[in-house]
């Protein structure tokens, strides 16, 4: 990670992509593989590195399949590809309670 950034020139910017990673590769806690965008610092590292709205920027990786996105109270979990959670706490809950919840 760091060594990756020494190597590089002063005036060398990294591409979204390679801030979104190196962010959640970074910021992850403990064996936690996702990141929160908001009070792990993310988005605010997001604007201050570029100077724009990291929420754009995030969906369309997203979108790419290059991360996965969980909404999550106050923001969104970010993951790498293939480490986010299969389903959402309220499917397990549900799950969890023997509740259909496929037929609506």
């Amino acid at each position: 990670m760091a060594e990756k950034r020494l190597n590089q020139k002063a005036d060398d910017k990294m591409t979204v992509e390679e801030f979104v990673m190196l962010a959640i590769k970074s910021l992850r806690m403990g064996d936690f593989k996702g990141i929160h965008s908001v009070y792990s610092g993310f988005n605010e590292a997001f604007k201050k590195y570029f100077g724009q709205d990291p929420v754009q920027a995030t969906n369309k990786l997203a979108e790419e399949k290059k991360i996965e996105i969980r909404p999550i109270k106050g923001g969104v979990l970010l993951y790498l590809p293939g480490e986010a959670p299969c389903q959402s706490r309220g499917d397990e809950a549900l799950e969890k309670m023997g509740v259909d919840h496929s037929a609506r």
